[in-house]
């Protein structure tokens, strides 16, 4: 059985944000390692619209858009000129973790491990799955999220994005000042900084410094 990968991420974004922060754009796609972001555009509703997934058994992803793709994956694309190589991680959020873990499972997808520990923002839990050389992390909502949203009955959805960059001083100074500070990550050898919202873009970014103990991305 192929592993399941990431073909395309649409994002409903203006192609000239992302070049004005860095990101080579080229026919409204800009290419991050193998994954095609594809910017559709400025639009009312979720910043990420959709993904494709090569090799999935089915696109009912509990409430995550999803299409099949039959392409074959491209070369890595060259690194950005903010520094950007790939996509870490793409996070979507969960009423119900347990649901949500069974529909992506039952589509392929491959679980690697949850998480019984809360995130900085207060998350309980986390699920992690390896799609090719991204993972795709699964957050369960908090309570208070889940008292105002209507309960665990509502659908998963997409939320952001966490990118991969060589240099994370440098990543950073292509968003300043709409970036916050950079501090240590949740995983071992690595730091992170936040995108504000104040940056303009359609969806929460992360930049992440590739793992320090060898230089390389993961």
């Amino acid at each position: 059985m192929c592993a399941v990968t990431i073909d395309e991420i649409t994002l409903a974004d203006d192609p000239a944000r992302w070049e004005r922060r860095g990101f080579d754009v080229s026919d409204g796609v800009c290419q991050i390692g193998s994954v095609r972001v594809r910017l559709a555009g400025a639009r009312p509703g979720p910043g990420i619209v959709g993904w494709s997934l090569r090799d999935a058994a089915a696109s009912a992803l509990d409430g995550l858009p999803t299409s099949i793709s039959h392409t074959l994956a491209p070369p890595p694309a060259p690194v950005h000129p903010n520094g950007t190589v790939a996509i870490d991680h793409v996070v979507a959020m969960s009423p119900h973790l347990e649901r949500s873990v069974d529909a992506l499972r039952d589509a392929g997808l491959d679980l690697r491990r949850i998480r019984e520990q809360p995130t900085p923002a207060g998350a309980p839990r986390q699920a992690f799955f390896r799609l090719g050389a991204e993972i795709l992390e699964l957050v369960q909502e908090p309570e208070e999220v889940l008292a105002s949203s209507g309960g665990p009955d509502g659908p998963a959805r997409f939320w952001g994005l966490a990118l991969a960059v060589e240099d994370l001083e440098r990543a950073a100074a292509a968003f300043a000042p709409d970036v916050g500070s950079i501090r240590t990550a949740v995983q071992p050898g690595r730091r992170i900084a936040t995108v504000k919202r104040s940056a303009g873009l359609a969806v929460p970014l992360a930049l992440m410094s590739v793992a320090e103990r060898n230089g390389a991305w993961r």
